[in-house]
């Protein structure tokens, strides 16, 4: 895998787009707002997000309990943590939808999901082959590891091999230049 296209068009999101999406997705209904929080504050993959239940959103803990889809069988979960405000959105709108704990956070399709991602992103300017859930979910690890343990960033994206979290290492732009900024 690689984060650009054979052109060299860059495939995840910078900063500054990833905040550009998260204003916009405030601006939407409850249930697309929470629903691109999550994808923007744990960097899971669409499809995780989308199969969530209340039970998968740990309040005591502070995290949300996602099961990891690229692993050769069922029932492999990772924990990542997610800011408080977000889990109080989340407990208030499973509240006030009377969701059950195994019930599905969302009534939409994943097909739907990724329209709705596809909109927010548009509406934040983003077009391209970045105007993707995978963009951010690449965006989220680029600037992860800016600043957190490579392996830390590894446990939240579900990846079984360091080697595969060390291709956002290959950073550019202004992402490289932050890490140089500490460095000079």
């Amino acid at each position: 895998m690689t984060l650009y296209t054979k052109n060299g068009q860059r495939k995840y999101l910078n900063q500054i787009e990833r905040l550009s999406f998260l204003a916009e997705a405030k601006n939407q209904p409850i249930e697309v707002k929470l629903f691109c929080e999550l994808l923007f504050y744990t960097g899971a993959r669409i499809a995780e997000i989308h199969n969530l239940t209340f039970q998968n959103v740990d309040l005591g803990n502070g995290t949300v309990i996602i099961e990891s889809l690229k692993k050769r069988r069922r029932g492999v979960y990772r924990e990542i943590p997610i800011p408080d405000f977000l889990l109080e959105d989340i407990d208030f709108f499973a509240q006030k939808m009377q969701l059950k704990p195994r019930q599905p956070l969302w009534s939409f399709s994943l097909r739907t999901a990724s329209r709705i991602i596809k909109k927010v992103m548009t509406l934040a300017q983003i077009h391209g082959i970045r105007c993707s859930a995978k963009s951010l979910r690449h965006g989220f690890a680029v600037h992860a590891v800016t600043i957190a343990p490579l392996t830390m960033v590894k446990k939240w994206l579900g990846h079984s091999k360091l080697e595969t979290t060390e291709i956002y290492l290959n950073i550019v732009g202004e992402e490289e230049r932050e890490i140089m900024r500490r460095v000079w």
